[in-house]
């Protein structure tokens, strides 16, 4: 896309003359406002302004003229083929802005069935084959419907970790543990890496390392923070690190570890944060839920919140002993309780925590159960229209 002039005055200074039979001539110089301007915007600019628009403006674009619904479903129809071609019917997803307290529905009917999403960075949802033996990973692009299958990984697995970051010039990827040693066991052994980036530095899958010993990876999740990817070890409960430059996995002590309930980990503003329930019946101390965060040293960790009773006494009734999956993005934590719907909301930087709103499309026909027993699982995804890094990843996967 062709870069613009950056010693352009700005703001833009127009005069437009009107004329008319039952008027004087008139001078008008708000080009901004101006419908003669923005009627005719050249199809460039157009898909500039587009690909920039936040989440909520992208939506309520649709509304502003028959141009600009047709420009937004035309950037939806521009797709580019991979998987199997088995695609799914009726395959949603729901995006939360916590903002504006407002939730969007998402396709994903591309995205071939036998695929589960497990990962999402730079506005690219990582989608898993669920059937055992070398792992194929699709980056798919919900807003354009954009899609692209990375290579298969190397090793036989059954439900591995995935970790995901991506930024405009590269995509880094590390699939870790559930190696598949027969056709009827697993073993956290070893980690595989994917790597590309624009300088021209590739991996694919050649990178490898062994994990810590004895460690067990249950949640099949992993946070990126600065280069290094975490990942909750259970049993009994610590964090394991994997140092992407250094090709090395370390073990950090988690805080309070004995009495913790369902930990799970979020990034959040470039830090780790650590989100548990505790609970032991001969604390001293009542039962909440909490929030650590992960000093700049790499082993100390430093409470940052912690719930309210009254609210943890309503949360606990609510979440009923299921457990919970913490998910973080920005100054915001949201806590989905498994096996429901319900979660609730954590502004960091306003010390805020509030019950979100029901999704509106789990009551809809073609939802699952027609919305009743559903169940919602979160990923941090941050809405992008533009992802330079398919143009990229095409070249050495096409």
């Amino acid at each position: 896309m062709d870069a613009f002039n950056t010693s352009m005055p700005l703001p833009f200074s127009y005069t437009f003359t009107l004329t008319s039979s039952s008027c004087n001539t008139s001078t008008h110089t708000n080009p901004w406002m101006d419908v003669r301007v923005w009627s005719k915007l050249p199809e460039r600019l157009l898909d500039r302004v587009i690909a920039f628009l936040p989440p909520p403006a992208f939506f309520r674009a649709r509304s502003v003229c028959k141009r600009w619904t047709l420009k937004t479903y035309i950037c939806r129809a521009n797709t580019s083929s991979g998987g199997n071609g088995d695609n799914r019917t009726n395959c949603e997803g729901y995006l939360f802005d916590p903002c504006d307290a407002a939730w969007y529905r998402l396709s994903f009917n591309l995205v071939p069935s036998g695929f589960y999403p497990a990962s999402s960075s730079g506005g690219l949802v990582c989608w898993v084959s669920d059937e055992a033996g070398a792992k194929n990973l699709i980056l798919f692009n919900p807003l354009v419907d954009s899609l692209i299958q990375l290579p298969p990984t190397l090793r036989p697995r059954l439900f591995p970790s995935i970790g995901l970051t991506v930024s405009p010039t590269s995509v880094d990827v590390t699939v870790a543990g559930d190696d598949l040693i027969s056709p009827y066991a697993v073993k956290n052994l070893s980690t595989e890496s994917f790597h590309i980036d624009a300088g021209g530095f590739y991996s694919i899958w050649g990178t490898t390392s062994s994990l810590p010993r004895l460690c067990s990876l249950e949640s099949g999740r992993m946070v990126h923070v600065d280069g290094k990817f975490y990942c909750m070890n259970y049993n009994p409960f610590s964090v394991l690190a994997y140092d992407m430059a250094e090709n090395k996995w370390f073990k950090i002590q988690a805080p309070m570890r004995r009495f913790l309930r369902s930990p799970g980990l979020v990034e959040s503003r470039g830090k780790l944060i650590l989100v548990a329930a505790v609970e032991k019946s001969k604390l001293n101390v009542p039962k909440s839920l909490r929030l650590w965060g992960l000093q700049d040293c790499g082993t100390t960790w430093v409470e940052i919140e912690r719930m309210p009773l009254q609210l943890y006494m309503q949360f606990a009734e609510v979440e009923g002993g299921n457990g919970f999956d913490p998910v973080g993005h920005g100054e915001f934590i949201v806590i989905m309780i498994r096996g429901s719907d319900k979660g609730l909301l954590f502004d960091i930087c306003r010390k805020r925590w509030r019950w979100i709103p029901a999704c509106p499309y789990l009551g809809s026909s073609g939802c699952a159960n027609n919305g009743e027993d559903a169940e919602l699982r979160g990923l941090a995804y941050e809405p992008r229209l533009a992802t330079p890094v398919i143009s990229l990843l095409s070249c050495f996967t096409g």
